[in-house]
């Protein structure tokens, strides 16, 4: 497999996987985005062998943009609207960002028309999201179920794939407050109140041991990060396939 990875200035990490010659065979593309803990997830190590297993006749191709500790508002660009009207003041959580606008959106078009000049006729695409540590942590869970909705719908309509599936990675068990809940849920009731979305469980990804004593980690172990993209295709085939994804987060 041939692979180009690039790394540009604001250090989002964009990983192309180009597979395989044949132009015949139908092709799945796959966009995976997120903060840290997606970022930390190496598709090579679970994403790839679990979507090469599921899609034995077909080619698979995606990218990743990612970057620890980013708030969705770095996604969406109607985010300062949709947090006013959930009564948060968006000029008080925009003084320190270093990134302003969505930094981490532009280059998800952009590398997928990319891949679309190599796979003019994808037969589906899915997106696949792990975020929200960062939104919890700021108390901004008040907006983040209108603000997912938003971004999903943006995708659609830019990418022009009004079919695009969704899988998201809902937040692990490491935050115990009613923020980090509260984001925990709204993850659950986007993907529930969609046809085309699922939800991916990450409370035993994150499952680490120091001096004698087991703790949940706000990062993954490295088996962790395995299981979480071969849990990403696996709810991704379901949705593909018409069928339903596994309630509980863990497909097998």
């Amino acid at each position: 497999m041939n692979r180009i990875t690039l790394s540009l200035a604001f250090l989002v990490v964009i990983g192309l996987a180009n597979i395989g010659t044949a132009a015949d065979k139908p092709v799945h593309i796959f966009i995976l985005s997120g903060q840290s803990n997606m970022a930390g997830m190496n598709p090579k190590m679970g994403f790839e062998p679990e979507a090469a297993k599921l899609f034995p006749d077909a080619e698979v191709a995606y990218f990743k943009v990612a970057r620890g500790g980013q708030p969705i508002r770095l996604w969406v660009e109607q985010w300062d609207d949709i947090a006013t009207k959930n009564g948060i003041d968006t000029k008080a959580k925009r003084v320190k960002d270093k990134n302003k606008g969505t930094v981490y959106y532009k280059p998800i078009l952009a590398q997928f028309r990319e891949l679309l000049e190599k796979h003019p006729q994808p037969v589906s695409v899915t997106f696949c999201w792990m975020q929200g540590e960062r939104d919890a942590r700021e108390k901004l869970s008040a907006a983040y179920t209108d603000a997912m909705k938003q971004l999903i719908a943006n995708l659609r309509s830019d990418l022009k794939q009004p079919k695009m599936n969704f899988v998201i990675g809902r937040l692990s068990d490491w935050g115990k407050d009613v923020e980090w809940q509260n984001v925990r849920k709204a993850q659950l009731d986007v993907a529930a109140n969609d046809k085309r979305g699922a939800w991916v469980d990450c409370d035993d990804l994150n499952d680490k041991e120091k001096n004698g004593k087991k703790r949940n980690d706000l990062h993954y172990t490295k088996e962790g990060y395995e299981l979480l993209g071969r849990r990403f295709a696996r709810q991704a085939k379901s949705l593909i396939d018409g069928n339903k994804p596994a309630d509980n987060g863990r497909p097998e």
